[in-house]
């Protein structure tokens, strides 16, 4: 029988046709190394992933509790129901979001800037808006109260509702913020009244807000149902006088800064007045909430947060944190604007033309809005708390867009 020679170094490898492991050995081998390689580098990013994601995950709840701890608070009394009545809506919340035109924490550039003044500043609140969102938080409903509404001001007679916050400022001794507290107080009274409902908590807006805040989220869109000339010179030209200052074409606008403010303070040449510019502030709000709500803000969290820190005075007890969990659910998409509803207007009251408002049709509005009756299944039951909004003027509807969802005037 043939000998058959093996290597005469044992630690040499064997010949491939002898290699019990096959031809292959080191293209596997090689392979499986890859393979390994290529798990850890996987592994690996998951666990960059993760601690990034805990990272932002902590930086946004310090920046929140940064936030949250350095706003400014007011001493005001809410969670009081109106006089010898109930709280007609359990643990649902309704926060009175206040706009208001105070400039005293502007500086001198930044009035130039904005095209302002310092003359005509006042604490007349220019916004009033309540803000109902149910226990659950999965929708909002943003009741807007015209700022000519003709109502009872406690203890102060009849008067439009912007005043109630400026009679109590300046019936009020002490500090700024004691004063504002005052305002604040009696604004809420008023409401309060008017409304029917137990006013839960209460944030007011500065000025500059609007514009600090559609700066830090990098601007807000727009989309104008038609082209837009608010300057003083125009108004002249045509009669009227004021103006805003702002100037957009028709259609889709990102605005921030001075066009922001603009945008939400135009008064003059809109269809319908105030009612137009209540409109707009309800749009504004939607659109910036759907800026917010995106995953991009969280780097603007810190740009944010300085903003609301100098514009923002907020109740005792409200926690913007456990405000932010509760309205997790909520999206852009359904937060939709009611406005109060009105009889007409008079020219010719003792503080100059006001909308007139009948204080027992508001809060029976109120009322279907926030416990709209069941819908209708051959009997007569009573009515039922449903996730549907019902519509002021008694048309029939599907479920409503969201508020920015449209053009605007």
């Amino acid at each position: 029988m043939a000998s058959r020679s093996f290597p005469a170094d044992p630690s040499a490898p064997l010949p491939p046709h002898l290699d019990p492991r096959g031809r292959h050995r080191g293209r596997r081998s090689a392979g499986g190394s890859g393979h390994k390689s290529a798990v850890r580098i996987v592994l690996a990013t998951f666990a960059l992933l993760s601690a990034g994601l805990l990272l932002l995950a902590g930086y946004a709840f310090y920046t929140y509790r940064d936030i949250n701890n350095g706003v400014h608070r007011l001493k005001v009394a809410v969670d009081a129901p109106p006089s010898g009545k109930h709280d007609i809506d359990g643990t649902d919340q309704n926060i009175l979001l206040v706009g208001n035109d105070d400039r005293t924490n502007m500086t001198d550039a930044e009035v130039k800037a904005l095209h302002v003044g310092r003359d005509g500043g006042s604490m007349a609140t220019d916004t009033m808006m309540i803000v109902h969102v149910p226990a659950d938080g999965s929708k909002a409903t943003l009741i807007s109260l015209p700022r000519d509404s003709y109502v009872a001001i406690p203890n102060h007679g009849k008067n439009k509702l912007n005043s109630a916050y400026v009679t109590g400022y300046n019936s009020a001794s002490g500090t700024a913020d004691e004063k504002r507290a005052a305002g604040a107080d009696l604004l809420l009274h008023t409401v309060t009244d008017l409304t029917g409902l137990t006013i839960n908590h209460y944030i007011q807006v500065s000025l500059m807000g609007f514009y600090d805040i559609s700066n830090a989220i990098g601007g807000v869109s727009i989309n104008l149902c038609r082209a837009v000339n608010d300057t003083v010179a125009y108004n002249r030209s045509i009669g009227s006088d004021g103006g805003s200052g702002l100037v957009l074409s028709k259609g889709k606008h990102s605005i921030k800064g001075v066009k922001a403010l603009e945008f939400v303070r135009q008064r003059h040449n809109l269809p319908r007045g105030d009612l137009d510019r209540v409109r707009r502030q309800q749009y504004f709000l939607t659109a910036a909430f759907r800026k917010v709500a995106s995953v991009g803000v969280l780097f603007k969290l810190k740009a944010l947060g300085d903003a609301v820190k100098r514009n923002i005075y907020l109740d005792p007890d409200l926690n913007l944190i456990d405000l932010a969990h509760q309205m997790e659910k909520l999206s852009a998409n359904n937060i939709t604007g009611r406005t109060i509803p009105f009889q007409g207007f008079d020219n010719n009251s003792p503080v100059g033309s006001v909308e007139v408002v009948d204080p027992a049709k508001v809060q029976a509005f109120v009322q279907r809005l926030i416990n709209p009756p069941a819908p209708s299944s051959g009997s007569t039951g009573g009515s039922t708390k449903s996730s549907t909004s019902a519509k002021p003027t008694g048309t029939a509807s599907s479920t409503p867009k969201a508020i920015d969802s449209k053009c605007i005037n």
